[in-house]
């Protein structure tokens, strides 16, 4: 399923929602009507808290379905709320690094991570045991260190930036063990996860995508009927 939506009235709802394949966490002052199409579109429990006192949850947290990272400015209150209710799930760990917009700076799925050259490479093994995952490649995509903002990718396929070579998307086929797709959201932004929230089973893209761009979108993430 795919479905168009705005968050504060914005189609930027990548910069506000975190999810994966088993909770969408969301800031306050997300509608009702908002978190039931989260739920029935992604399949997914909804949790509500800011991070860091900030709303823009989607640009500070990164993680799978193994592990959530939480920049080191959280609130301890948060910390214990999201450990509270998934530490039984998953692993919900803080990212000691002086970076903090760690969903512009980390992306992966339950196979591997892609983490930007901006993250300190002590933290590498660090990202590999919150995230269970075998693989942890460290690089820039097209000559952007913030490689979290340039795409999206699921356990069943990727978008990603149009600007990065095909070298690049092979190599990212071959990390991710996924087929990516280069394209835009909200009717010509590049940088797609300002505009997206998916999992294995849905899509939430941003209600100023145009036709084409949902096509695009639905046939990289495949998500379910």
């Amino acid at each position: 399923m795919i479905e168009l939506m705005s968050v504060y009235g914005n189609p930027n709802i990548g910069v506000y929602l975190f999810a994966n394949n088993h909770v969408a966490i969301v800031p306050p002052g997300v509608t009702q009507r908002e978190k039931k199409k989260i739920e029935d579109v992604l399949g997914v429990e909804v949790l509500e808290t800011k991070i860091a006192d900030m709303v823009i949850n989607g640009v500070l947290l990164a993680g799978n379905d193994k592990g959530i990272l939480l920049p080191r400015i959280v609130k301890p209150e948060e910390y214990e709320y999201l450990k509270e209710q998934l530490s039984s799930k998953m692993k919900i760990v803080v990212l000691n690094v002086k970076a903090t917009a760690l969903g512009n700076l980390i992306v992966a799925n339950s196979r591997a991570a892609l983490v930007s050259r901006m993250i300190d490479p002590s933290t590498i093994p660090v990202i590999k045991e919150a995230l269970g995952v075998e693989v942890v490649l460290r690089r820039e995509l097209a000559n952007i260190p913030t490689v979290g903002s340039m795409m999206v990718v699921t356990n069943k396929g990727g978008l990603v930036h149009p600007s990065v070579s095909e070298e690049e998307l092979k190599i990212l086929n071959n990390l991710f063990g996924v087929e990516f797709l280069t394209g835009t959201v909200n009717f010509g932004v590049y940088f797609v996860k300002a505009g997206i929230v998916a999992n294995d089973k849905g899509v939430l893209v941003g209600d100023e995508t145009t036709g084409p761009e949902l096509m695009r979108i639905q046939q990289a993430l495949r998500p379910e009927d």
